[in-house]
């Protein structure tokens, strides 16, 4: 299926590994010119030139989200190097750490990195045709999970943001939307790690699952190409739950 997003640029932080690696490789699968970071420079060279070889433009910086100067700079020469912004994906997390340090973490990276995020790239938005926001969040956001911890809170923060700034947004023209994964296996990912050292919890998570196996990136990725293209573009205020059935509540 063509998403008809050929020309369009976007702009994913933490891009060079995992969901976000998937989402910014999707999209320019799409013919997206696409820019991210991620706090490892050699980590962002690699992912560009990766990302570069599908016949795109690609941009790369090094960046911690959770530094607000540092973030606008970034939507700045990302702007400046695709000419403008069209989608914009907020999909850094600061963890799950635990201890005050850790809500700080959070704080920073999920919900104040995506507030920075919006408002550096919102008056490049408002020039775009077919803009949209895609915003990463959790299914430990929707349910209880493992206990009560900053991730879980702070990422149901970035939901109910998410859904308000729908609704300040749309006589924009600005879709926004937020996407929540449950288990996600990636290689060398969180769910890999409790897999080698906490199988039993691995197995029960995935006896959880009705589908029988945890998701791939690549199966997120895929709604947040359609969200941000134009066959997407009566979507907005939506948060799009991808978890195999993990979730127990009635979707409604």
């Amino acid at each position: 299926m063509d998403l008809k997003l050929k020309g369009n640029r976007a702009l994913v932080t933490g891009g060079t590994k995992g969901i976000g690696r998937a989402i910014a490789d999707a999209l320019a699968d799409e013919g997206c010119d696409v820019a991210i970071c991620s706090r490892t420079d050699a980590d962002v060279q690699t992912a560009v030139e990766a990302l570069q070889a599908k016949g795109v433009n690609a941009f790369g910086q090094a960046v911690d989200v959770g530094d607000g100067e540092a973030l606008k700079a970034w939507v700045a020469a990302a702007a400046d190097a695709l000419g403008g912004v069209d989608c914009l994906v907020s999909n850094v997390s600061g963890g799950n750490a635990p201890g005050e340090e850790g809500w700080r973490a959070n704080f920073e990276h999920d919900v104040l990195g995506t507030v920075r995020l919006v408002e550096a790239a919102l008056p490049l938005l408002e020039s775009s045709e077919n803009a949209s926001i895609a915003m990463i969040s959790s299914t430990a956001a929707l349910e209880k999970f493992i206990g009560a911890n900053a991730y879980n809170a702070m990422k149901g923060a970035m939901i109910q943001y998410s859904g308000a700034l729908a609704q300040d947004l749309g006589p924009k023209g600005i879709r926004v939307n937020s996407i929540c994964p449950g288990p996600i296996f990636i290689e060398g990912g969180a769910w890999d790690n409790i897999k080698q050292h906490m199988r039993a919890f691995f197995d029960q998570t995935e006896a959880d699952i009705p589908l029988g196996r945890l998701g791939r990136a690549e199966e997120v990725a895929a709604q947040v190409a359609l969200l941000a293209s134009p066959l997407g573009s009566f979507t907005t205020g939506a948060n799009l739950v991808i978890d195999g059935g993990f979730t127990k509540r009635i979707q409604y």
